[in-house]
């Protein structure tokens, strides 16, 4: 039985694939730094080995699967290499191990980690399926058919798979500290379409997806009447969306999801597309998209001292739209509190009146200082130019957070890829003390 030891193991991919690897019987362990993250929970639930980063870790007959973020001069891949051990990077690792399966990567600017975790679910009612999704959760059953994952376009990783299956959701311009434009995106995901190997699933409403070539059939899915997949009769509820899927302008089923927003529609519309062309019955997959309660960080919520709390990663001005949208849908009769933390100096400067557009359909808006990144300079930039593009916006501090208290019941939204959960847990806490004072 093969050792396998993860550099970085807290990593969202990693965590995910340490998991995996371990429920389809391998002996796993890990490394990484002290500090606490969201990812490292189900490897203590399995009880993975988490240790201190030390070159003392690495031993004869070990694996090293490294994370991306830790260069080759990482003392445990330095002792690798001198042992004579195999260094294999995360994104290569996963290129190689998915070839055993019938491999779907889920990819797209934004929404990668929902329909993964909604198309993982909903074939698993069909067929055992191993999962990698990019909140850090992870499942490996021993007879599984199906390999579903998120593929990253940072850095173009995603370009070490060649899976057989891919749903595209939409592109649009983000990580501005690598790609240099819309079009060095489009390229990105031009080169990854083309290693596709059995069918490309795509949003037929993204007019940047129409663009796409691949050398397998491109199945084209949305609300527009063009698309192969398209979604009618749509009826929104504070509990869902319930609407009739049409496969080129003929009726196949109507689907209700427990889930607000058109995002929502459009995700659980691809997963539909994949699973007609695997042949998945619709009351199979009806009956899962009934049970998807959704993936970590994305529209989770709490309730204390009848307000709303939510947790959501969005971090892009389309994601921040999204998020709005989907709180006005389940909660029509309450105030919304927009809490949100920019996440790197290089987005933030890139979409500062896109990001002040997105936020200003709330009707009360926070912001918290920028998240920098260690990849990046902060420069001149702060969050007091994004404060003065929205009228009414204030700045939230972590030990003034009086005003928050002040809106009563209404929705607060805590969004963005930082450490944004502090202010929400303060927030939260300072609510506890009211309540036992």
């Amino acid at each position: 039985m093969t050792l396998f030891h993860f550099t970085g193991i807290k990593g969202a991919g990693m965590s995910s694939l340490a998991q995996i690897l371990h429920d389809s019987v391998n002996e796993v362990q890990g490394s990484d730094v002290e500090k606490w993250f969201f990812t490292e929970d189900p490897l203590h639930d399995r009880k993975i080995p988490i240790l201190l980063f030390d070159e003392n870790n690495i031993k004869p007959g070990m694996t090293i699967i490294a994370g991306n973020a830790f260069p080759d001069s990482h003392p445990e891949l330095v002792r690798a290499k001198e042992l004579g051990l195999e260094v294999i990077r995360y994104h290569d690792f996963l290129g190689k191990y998915m070839e055993q399966f019938v491999s779907v990567a889920v990819t797209g600017s934004h929404g990668k980690t929902s329909t993964t975790g909604l198309l993982a679910h909903v074939l698993s009612g069909h067929s055992p399926t191993s999962y990698l999704i990019g909140d850090g959760t992870g499942s490996g059953p021993e007879d599984s058919e199906y390999f579903v994952f998120e593929a990253c376009e940072y850095k173009r990783h995603f370009l070490a798979y060649e899976p057989d299956y891919a749903i595209m959701t939409n592109i649009d311009f983000d990580h501005p500290d690598y790609f240099k434009d819309l079009a060095d995106v489009m390229d990105a995901f031009g080169e990854m379409a083309l290693r596709v190997k059995k069918g490309l699933i795509a949003c037929g409403d993204d007019k940047h997806l129409q663009k796409i070539q691949a050398n397998v059939p491109v199945v084209y899915y949305g609300f527009d009447d063009s698309n192969d997949f398209a979604a009618k009769n749509i009826s929104k509820t504070v509990e869902g969306s319930t609407f009739d899927v049409f496969v080129r302008n003929e009726f196949y089923h109507t689907f209700t999801i427990p889930l607000a927003g058109d995002h929502a529609i459009l995700n659980s519309l691809g997963v539909i597309a994949l699973c007609h062309y695997e042949g998945v019955k619709a009351s199979v997959i009806q009956d899962r998209l009934t049970t998807f309660h959704g993936v970590k960080r994305r529209f989770t919520v709490t309730e204390k001292n009848d307000r709303i709390i939510v947790d959501d990663y969005a971090h892009h001005p389309t994601e921040i739209q999204a998020t709005l949208q989907t709180a006005k849908q389940k909660y029509p009769d309450r105030e919304i509190v927009a809490v949100f933390q920019p996440h790197t100096f290089t987005r933030t400067a890139a979409l500062l009146k896109e990001f002040a557009e997105s936020l200003a359909s709330a009707n009360h808006i926070y912001l918290c200082d920028i998240f920098g990144s260690a990849r990046e300079k902060a420069g001149n930039l702060t969050i007091s130019d994004l404060i003065d593009k929205i009228p009414g916006a204030k700045h939230l501090e972590l030990d003034d957070m009086k005003a928050l208290e002040e809106h009563g019941n209404a929705v607060y939204l805590f969004m963005g890829a930082g450490d944004v959960q502090k202010y929400m847990n303060e927030f939260k806490s300072r609510l506890e003390k009211r309540e036992t004072a």
